[in-house]
């Protein structure tokens, strides 16, 4: 069997997929001794992969953790502008996981991290149908318009897909969305008159964030992960 390089590296946890071609074509990627000069190049198990002269090879077993983001924290693994990001936060153990899908600066709660990078790709792509769950506090009391982002709402020429939303609080709502577009629970909220104040993730899939300390991580069960496998 077979596995094109850039899967390859992204699954070894070393890169994703677009840097890993990146790293190609800069000449740090060597199979069996040979630079690679393109990333339309298919690997097995019997070839001798290196990146910078490292040997590198694929997770044989996958992981998940479930961690609690702090407040005013960056979803990357380095911020152009000297933010603090997560990888800032973590134990250094668990600097090499990749994140499935991003939380913004302000926006806390459960953050999934993983050594499997096709597991994480497919878990952030819309077409999974996984469901992220918010809590947020809005501002203002007025709920009148939030139908609107329950059938599908159109901000700046920008289609967001519907979203369930429950009160449940005089300021509180709960949200669950599938599509995961960029700031999406905030521009939505803002654009029906509720803009928000908080923005607080308390589950991804099947996964619940509990009362896990802020900054804190902890490993999912084999149990877990399968579920999450077989739900998409």
């Amino acid at each position: 069997m077979t596995t094109r390089i850039g899967k390859y590296i992204a699954d070894s946890c070393v890169a994703s997929r677009r840097t890993a071609e990146e790293m190609i074509r800069n000449g740090r990627v060597c199979v069996n001794g040979v630079v690679l000069d393109t990333p339309v190049y298919f690997v097995s198990d019997t070839d001798v992969v290196t990146v910078d002269g490292m040997v590198v090879r694929p997770m044989s077993e996958t992981l998940v953790y479930a961690y609690h983001k702090p407040i005013n924290t960056m979803t990357t693994v380095k911020d152009p502008q000297g933010r603090r990001t997560i990888y800032d936060c973590l134990p250094v153990a668990f600097r090499h996981l990749k994140y499935i899908g991003r939380l913004d600066y302000k926006t806390t709660g459960l953050l999934l991290l993983t050594n499997d990078g096709e597991l994480a790709r497919k878990m952030t792509l819309p077409s999974s149908g996984v469901i992220r769950t918010y809590k947020a506090t809005v501002s203002g009391k007025d709920f009148s318009r939030l139908d609107i982002a329950r059938s599908g709402a159109t901000v700046d020429g920008v289609h967001y897909a519907p979203m369930q939303i429950i009160k449940i609080g005089d300021n509180q709502l709960l949200i669950k969305i599938t599509e995961g577009k960029k700031n999406e629970v905030r521009i939505v909220l803002r654009s029906v008159g509720c803009p928000v104040r908080k923005l607080h993730r308390v589950a991804y899939g099947n996964v619940k964030l509990g009362n896990l300390p802020v900054g804190k991580i902890k490993q999912l069960s084999q149990k877990t992960i399968d579920e999450i496998k077989k739900s998409f």
